[in-house]
């Protein structure tokens, strides 16, 4: 086959053209820190960037999921901190009325206490964290307490399900919530009226008065029982956010690994390629020049 002076030129400038297109790929891997800025360069590595990329949001995810539980149990934790003191208060004046020594108006100044005390119940039961009731089941739009003008408190949140299940990892469902119905049940609300009402009745006795200790205490019971299932559940939710930060660390790596530039090694390979054109330029523009006229001279 004849090569033509055309077909070298031709060939130089292709050559030199995809020489000068390597260049600019290595820089552009500079500039962006990437191996690639398009999946036309490497539909591997894009597909697999893809997949590690999905990994991550997978994880920020369910991080945001163990975030909230978290909130969830802490606010649980808090209120039921709080129920535990109302209802330590409510035994210290049962116990106090329950002395002899304590006239009528004295226990039915622990009375009237005893109602205040049930109303901050009641406060704490409708506790809210982002507008939600934390207490009222799936219910969280309505609040677990009400009361009327006599005192009298009825649950109000309508339950399909006492549980608020948030899914904090593949296949793993924490309920962040505390079941209502074994803590603010109707009948811790009817024995303290049952309290009140006999604290401000003159004709109670220090005897009958003192019988309502082992009924706060078994409130106080359930109130424990509760706590101790919530400090379970944050035991764990933290066991699983610490899971995520390590699944989290070790997908972000990968990710690295696959998409992200070796800086030292790109650099030495970016001046290689320069060497490479130059000595091309240089190479072409000797053959380029040649021609029949510089054989005669």
């Amino acid at each position: 086959m004849r090569v033509t002076q055309n077909m070298m030129t031709n060939g130089i400038l292709q050559h030199l053209s995809d020489g000068y297109g390597k260049i600019a790929d290595l820089q552009n891997q500079l500039a962006s820190g990437k191996k690639i800025t398009r999946p036309s360069q490497d539909p591997v590595v894009a597909t697999m960037g893809i997949a590690y990329r999905t990994d991550v949001s997978h994880v920020a995810q369910y991080q945001k999921n163990v975030t909230t539980a978290q909130k969830w149990l802490d606010s649980s934790d808090s209120a039921l901190g709080q129920v535990n003191d109302v209802l330590q208060r409510v035994r210290e004046l049962v116990t106090e009325a329950s002395n002899d020594t304590y006239t009528a108006d004295q226990r039915a100044a622990a009375g009237v206490e005893v109602d205040q005390l049930t109303r901050q119940l009641v406060t704490l039961g409708n506790t809210q964290i982002g507008g939600q009731y934390i207490f009222s089941g799936n219910d969280t739009a309505t609040p677990l307490l009400s009361e009327d003008a006599g005192g009298t408190v009825t649950l109000t949140a309508k339950m399909t399900s006492p549980d608020v299940p948030i899914q904090v990892n593949d296949g793993v469902k924490i309920s962040v919530n505390v079941d209502p119905g074994k803590v603010f049940t109707p009948s811790l609300f009817s024995d303290l009226n049952s309290l009140s009402t006999a604290l401000k009745s003159s004709s109670s006795t220090s005897a009958g008065i003192s019988g309502f200790l082992g009924t706060v205490d078994g409130h106080l019971d359930e109130v424990a029982s509760a706590q101790a299932d919530v400090g379970a559940k944050e035991d764990r939710v933290k066991m699983i956010s610490n899971r995520l930060d390590s699944q989290k660390t070790m997908a972000t790596n990968v990710m690295a690994n696959n998409e992200d530039a070796d800086y030292a090694q790109t650099i030495v390979d970016l001046n290689q390629q320069q060497n490479v054109y130059n000595a091309a330029l240089s190479v072409g523009a000797r053959i380029i020049q040649t021609s029949l006229v510089d054989f005669l001279k």
